[in-house]
């Protein structure tokens, strides 16, 4: 016999299924007076999230550079030089000044280079061609009488700072009018170029230390025609922000031979036909006595206390003196020098 197929199941009406509670169901028992209450639910309180960092505000680009590795900043610095002269190039007029950062009470100096300050030594520096500047801070009324001076564009763009800010950091008895910039040592000139610049006599400076001296010195050299200022290697200034000072402008256009050895460069210097004067108080001429007139002269002055030394005196065509009051033992090197390049000057005329 073939079975029979199963008929389908019908739902439950009404009777809970077995095995399982009775549950109100949706819909038809909501509202009922007999549906249980709902047991109140408890408030849920909202998470409280972590707070988040605040981000510190983005510098400006300016300031980035100058919070970065000096390097950088110099790189910086220079392209943006070389952006401007490209602009002014082409009609384009650089701007007046940026605005220097001023997030350290101190400028850094970085080897190899050293501060100048003063109107007339920043002045002069930005009128050299072979002077190499990095960077140049000045106030607004520095920048306005170096415009005057100096016409636009630059090598490097300027800086707007304050006088506080220059005085943070440069020396206590630096005079610096609100100019100061950060510049690479000259190149030391040709030997024959600096001797032949003109027809003037050649200084000679024997163990002059005081760079005070020898800045005042390269001023009066360039007053009076002098064609270089030669000193030794070693036992003499460098070039600082001091001597420039001193100098007011004339270490850009002096030239500043600088040698090992003093008595062979003056034996070289008597090759060339120079004719060799030392200043002394003890000379039994006097320079207007002992000055030739028909060969150029080379000046030699010595320490003062010390004088010239052996080698270098020795090394001397004449030892001759200044016309001074005896009731004076000596003058100054650097009035000295002054009033010989004067006496020499009077002598030739």
């Amino acid at each position: 016999m073939r079975a029979m197929p199963r008929p389908p199941s019908r739902p439950n009406q009404g009777r809970p299924a077995k095995g399982r509670p009775h549950s109100p169901s949706k819909g038809p028992h909501q509202g009922r007076e007999d549906a249980p209450p709902r047991p109140p639910q408890a408030e849920r309180k909202p998470e409280r999230q972590p707070e988040r960092p605040q981000r510190a505000p983005q510098q400006p680009a300016l300031g980035r550079a100058a919070m970065a590795a000096p390097g950088a900043r110099q790189a910086a610095q220079a392209a943006a030089a070389r952006q401007a002269a490209s602009q002014a190039g082409r009609g384009a007029r650089p701007p007046q000044m940026a605005r220097a950062p001023q997030m350290l009470a101190a400028e850094s100096t970085p080897r190899g280079t050293y501060w100048l300050y003063g109107l007339h030594p920043v002045q002069a520096a930005l009128a050299n061609p072979r002077r190499t500047i990095r960077r140049l801070l000045l106030t607004q009324e520095a920048h306005t009488a170096l415009v005057r001076q100096v016409p636009l564009p630059w090598s490097v763009i300027p800086e707007q700072v304050d006088k506080a800010h220059l005085s943070s950091f440069l020396p206590a008895d630096a005079v610096h009018q609100g100019t100061v910039a950060l510049v690479e040592p000259l190149e030391e000139p040709d030997w024959e170029a600096a001797i032949t610049r003109n027809d003037g006599p050649v200084l000679v400076l024997d163990q002059v230390t005081d760079p005070r001296n020898v800045g005042a010195i390269l001023r009066s050299a360039a007053a009076f025609g002098a064609a270089c200022v030669i000193m030794q290697d070693r036992h003499a200034p460098p070039e600082t922000g001091a001597l420039a000072r001193a100098a007011s402008g004339t270490l850009e256009t002096v030239p500043v031979l600088r040698e090992v050895n003093l008595s062979r460069a003056l034996e070289a210097l008597k090759k060339a036909g120079f004719w060799v004067l030392g200043l002394d108080g003890d000379g039994t001429e006097t320079l207007a006595e002992a000055a030739p007139r028909d060969r150029r002269v080379v000046l030699v002055l010595g320490a003062e206390g010390d004088g010239m030394r052996r080698l270098t005196r020795e090394a001397c065509d004449v030892i001759c003196r200044l016309p001074i009051s005896p009731e004076v033992e000596s003058l100054n090197v650097s009035a000295a020098a002054s009033v010989a390049l004067y006496e020499f000057g009077r002598t030739r005329k």
